[in-house]
């Protein structure tokens, strides 16, 4: 039988080194995504009160729609169908 040497014993020891490594870089790699979360979290919520500070929404004028006003009416642009005028 042959007696194991410090040459066989020595990549048994590498491998746990690079085990630990591998445990270690996953590790700050997980700090770091979850960091990024939070941070992207309270961004969000920081966006959106300031959102919602601002009042209730309207909605835009006619104008904004491509919508013509014609004699207080809005028609639509390219003789395309329009609400019918009230009354």
């Amino acid at each position: 039988m042959t007696k194991p040497t410090d040459k066989t014993a020595k990549p048994v020891a590498s491998r746990a080194e690079a085990a630990g490594k591998a445990k270690s870089s996953s590790r700050w790699v997980a700090i770091v995504t979850g960091a990024i979360s939070i941070l992207i979290g309270v961004l969000y919520l920081l966006l959106i009160t300031v959102l919602d500070s601002r009042g209730p929404l309207r909605p835009p004028p006619p104008e904004a729609l491509g919508f013509v006003l014609v004699d207080g009416v809005a028609s639509a642009p390219g003789g395309a169908a329009a609400a019918p005028p009230p009354g």
